[in-house]
């Protein structure tokens, strides 16, 4: 089942989009936090995977400040305009765009239990920056945030259960700054850490032939499901 709410901040209102478990069930929550692409037909298929896991999604449209309802074509031209888009995007009211959607999926009639994070490319590293500033979730899982490898001073932040997955061939993230990553996490009991080394950038979005890269994206898959079914379980 899937709808769309609304959240209010100081300067405006946006959509978070909400899918709920088949047959009004409840359950934990998890804030799906957009790739580059917006809220397109990856993140839809994503959030859908997880209401039938018996989650609360919800997916604010974080470029409602730019182009609300932004959701580019999984092409060369839509990543290309994507990119564009973004340069403007404003990271400090993002956080807090995404600070208020958090309080706002707390408060949906369907919610039965804690909230997790979860979020893919641009994504992923809002998901992580998130987690280092909201104390009261109880997993974040990040898919290849580029901006993660430059701002490890976050981790002593993150108390709750983390997941990183990176592609170990990924033109966006290099080779070395994954490994930067996996030092830095090393010895953290919190920390789950996942480099598929046959993949490239955004190897699990299926709606994105030039990236999609099936095999390590149903590996990563599966371990995002273990994790969140050990940290959130939904029943």
């Amino acid at each position: 089942m899937t709808r769309t709410e609304s959240v209010a901040v100081a300067d405006g209102e946006f959509a978070l989009h909400v899918w709920t478990p088949e047959g009004g069930a409840g359950g934990p929550g998890i804030l799906l936090v957009q790739e580059v692409y917006g809220i397109g037909a990856y993140m839809k298929a994503v959030a859908e995977d997880l209401a039938a896991l018996g989650y609360v999604v919800a997916a604010p449209d974080l470029f409602w400040r730019l182009q609300p309802g932004w959701a580019a074509a999984h092409d060369d031209e839509g990543l290309q305009k994507s990119i564009e888009l973004s340069s403007g995007f404003d990271p400090v009211k993002g956080l807090e765009d995404l600070e208020a959607s958090l309080a706002r999926l707390r408060k949906l009639p369907e919610m039965t239990g804690p909230v997790g994070l979860l979020g893919f490319c641009f994504g992923g590293t809002f998901a992580y920056l998130l987690g280092a500033r909201a104390d009261d979730v109880s997993a974040v899982v990040s898919f290849y945030g580029s901006g993660v490898p430059d701002q490890l001073e976050l981790l002593d932040s993150i108390q709750c259960p983390l997941q990183f997955h990176f592609g170990g061939s990924d033109p966006y993230i290099p080779r070395e700054k994954v490994a930067a990553v996996e030092k830095a996490v090393a010895g953290r009991a919190n920390v789950d850490m996942h480099v598929e080394e046959d993949a490239g950038h955004a190897f699990h979005n299926r709606k994105a032939p030039m990236f999609y890269n099936p095999e390590p994206a149903a590996r990563a898959w599966r371990r995002t499901e273990e994790f969140l079914a050990r940290h959130l379980p939904t029943r």
